[in-house]
């Protein structure tokens, strides 16, 4: 069964640099649009949290960073603003020590020293988000990288950022981002050695923990990273289908199997993630003494409207306001407070229709994360989601009320999410637009429509323009395949895997072709590399099982199919091929068996039908073979196979005039069917004698 893939990477007209130089190249593009910032003096929140913070003064014991919060005030004080942010305090410290004072200068170098390397460190968070995860001797692949690199530029230079590295109290969010990142990009490295159980690195995940530990001491929002890993390992580690196993517990009222998240630990690391979660958040509480800091009404009006229905609203039209600012930011202000964004007061106010766009956008592209029947869509726009929303939440107003209207400092990890999901929605234009892509395009939609000589020219056209292009050799080399031009179309899948070893599908057809060869051996090789890249590939394992049978390898084809189906449960060929087997091997109990378990899932499947009619006619089971070849027959009823097994049935039971008549529609149906023609004939000389023998 040969498959296509996917492709939009490649397609961005943007160069595909090696690491290194994607990293260095980020760098500049922060450092260029954010330089401008270094000769800044101490505005705005800067006069409390650096000039009158007393924490900063190398006199002022270096015990006082860890009671006191982030303006310098103790932490058991009621006027305290409760904010617990030392690490970002001890910098503070450095750039004092290091000036010798109070010079602005050292202290906006760090900023901007900073956003360059969060955004040189975007490029790995990029690849792996949007490409998956995939280690080829320890050594982890990009796929995608020119997609990164685009989402990459987009982050470091988006406005939305000045407030976080022009003001220096900014430096919160920007360190927090940093440990926020190698939190993400340590966990990453726990599953270096593989996605099964004793190979994932425990060790490495102790240490994002500590790392998420480190984001929290330089500004509360460092916690979200737990959410965004959970994520990540749900969605790309262990491949779950949120939307598919929700409806299986939810709708269907089935239990959902979990073997195989307990296989792969993933609950495990998911009680992990909680716990370590849970605990931070109690040692914060305990930490803040008297309780969360008391806001006024300038701070938030918001929060203390006069009904909840207003809060909402309001608080929804803020939302609005963060998503335009990600999108537009044209107009950018240090403080929305003292009146800026005055509320809403009424459903007839001229600013609801914002709300409603918002949520009608939001709802859309939730429904394609869920919903979309492409899985790296799914896996993509859930992942941007997650990492828009989640490191926004503790500044949503939902869990407790905060001191600020707009705060643009708080969408500095936001805007990641943002920048994930535009670039991957240039990366789609640019591959419908792409010149390359026209000769693809073209050549697939013929293919479809079963013009292959003229699909043929058009992807010979589409690898001769790009002489890479993998996804138009594996559809080239499926074609030729099926025209058995088989040579051709080995050295065309060949090269598709040597250029991207991890092509999963492209492994795939390679082993199909090879088995076609009865270069065996090869195929099998190629079949397993396909499910060591693609790790649930029910298709791969049910072209494995072919070639078992081809090798007289039963019990192991058995078990590739069933393999096929654990993973993919209405996989008919597999379920019908595990039936024909037993049927032909003499397994006629077990047969039945498993042909009674396809058609519990597949209750319409006439093939699945028909394989079982057969096995129970061998064991004398006439009537309920009979059952089941008639409601093959309802579903498909030109099926000449399916009336000549029947007459063959009816022939056994002794119901002779049923026979001829089965026998007679096959024949009509497929004339050139020999067996069923000799059958026939069969038949016909008994009816005949038995005329004469019953004939006065």
């Amino acid at each position: 069964m040969a498959q296509t893939e996917v492709d939009w990477d490649h397609h961005i007209p943007l160069p595909k640099l090696a690491p290194v130089k994607a990293k260095i190249t980020l760098a500049l593009v922060a450092l260029l649009c954010f330089i401008n910032s270094y000769d800044g003096d101490f505005v705005f929140d800067d006069s409390e949290a650096i000039v009158n913070n007393q924490d900063l003064n190398p006199a002022t014991p270096l015990n006082n960073i860890w009671g006191n919060d982030f303006w310098g005030s103790n932490l058991s004080s009621n006027n305290s603003h409760k904010s617990y942010r030392p690490l970002t305090v001890l910098t503070f410290r450095f750039n004092y020590l290091m000036a010798g004072g109070l010079h602005p200068v050292g202290f906006h170098i760090l900023n901007i020293g900073l956003h360059s390397l969060i955004s040189a460190l975007m490029f790995d968070m990029f690849s792996i988000l949007l490409g998956g995860l995939t280690y080829v001797n320890r050594k982890r692949l990009n796929h995608v990288p020119k997609a990164s690199l685009l989402a990459g530029i987009l982050f470091a230079a988006h406005p939305i950022h000045t407030e976080s590295v022009a003001g220096i109290v900014g430096r919160a969010d920007l360190l927090c981002a940093l440990f926020f990142q190698l939190s993400f990009l340590t966990y990453c490295k726990a599953f270096r050695g593989g996605t099964e159980r004793e190979n994932i690195a425990i060790h490495w995940i102790a240490v994002s923990l500590l790392l998420c530990s480190a984001a929290m001491l330089c500004k509360e929002q460092g916690i979200t990273v737990l959410g965004v890993n959970a994520a990540f390992d749900v969605l790309l580690i262990c491949n779950v289908n949120v939307f598919e196993l929700s409806h299986r517990l939810f709708l269907k009222k089935k239990t959902a199997d979990v073997s195989e998240l307990v296989r792969t630990g993933l609950l495990t690391r998911l009680a992990l993630l909680s716990l370590s979660g849970a605990s931070l958040l109690y040692t914060r509480w305990k930490i803040m003494g008297t309780g969360p800091p008391a806001f006024t009404e300038v701070d938030n009006p918001a929060s203390f409207a006069e009904n909840v229905f207003l809060r909402i609203v309001n608080y929804n039209y803020y939302y609005s306001l963060n998503a335009w600012l990600l999108l537009c930011p044209w107009w950018l202000c240090f403080d929305w407070s003292m009146g800026c964004v005055p509320l809403i007061k009424s459903a007839f106010d001229w600013r609801m229709p914002w709300l409603l766009l918002l949520w009608s956008f939001l709802i859309g592209l939730i429904n394609q994360a869920i919903c979309s029947q492409d899985s790296q869509r799914r896996r993509t726009l859930t992942l941007g989601l997650v990492l828009l929303v989640v490191p926004f939440l503790p500044a949503c107003n939902i869990f407790f009320r905060v001191g600020f209207v707009v705060a643009e400092r708080v969408l500095y990890l936001s805007s990641a999410g943002y920048c994930m999901l535009l670039a991957y929605a240039l990366g789609c234009c640019c591959c419908r637009w792409s010149k390359h892509k026209v000769h693809y395009n073209v050549g697939k939609n013929l293919a479809d429509r079963g013009n292959t000589s003229a699909a043929i020219k058009y992807y010979r056209e589409a690898v001769r323009l790009h002489p890479t292009y993998v996804h138009a050799m594996n559809n080239l080399g499926n074609i030729l395949k099926e025209r058995n031009e088989l040579v051709e179309a080995e050295d065309l899948l060949a090269k598709a895997v040597h250029i991207q070893p991890d092509f999963a599908a492209a492994w795939m057809n390679l082993g199909i072709v090879q088995n076609s060869l009865r270069k065996f051996e090869e195929a099998e090789q190629s079949y397993w590399n396909a499910i060591r890249f693609r790790k649930k590939y029910p298709d791969c394992y049910y072209n494995l099982g072919r070639l078992y049978v081809d090798l007289n390898r039963h019990l192991d084809a058995l078990n590739a199919w069933r393999n096929a189906t654990m993973l993919k449960p209405d996989h008919s060929l597999a379920w019908n091929n595990m039936v024909i087997l037993l049927d032909n091997t003499g397994n006629l109990a077990q047969a039945e068996v498993i042909g009674r378990e396809a058609l519990k899932l597949l209750p319409k499947d006439h093939t699945i039908m028909f394989s079982l009619a057969n096995v129970l006619g061998k064991l004398q089971k006439y009537e309920e073979s009979e059952g089941f070849f008639l409601h093959a027959l309802r579903i498909n009823p030109n099926s000449a196979s399916c009336h000549g097994n029947l007459a063959v049935l009816y022939h056994r039971w002794g119901k002779l005039e049923l026979a001829k008549k089965h026998y007679e529609l096959s024949l009509k149906l497929d004339p050139e069917a020999l067996g069923t023609r000799d059958n026939y004939d069969m038949l016909q000389r008994k009816l005949d004698q038995l005329y004469r023998t019953t004939a006065p």
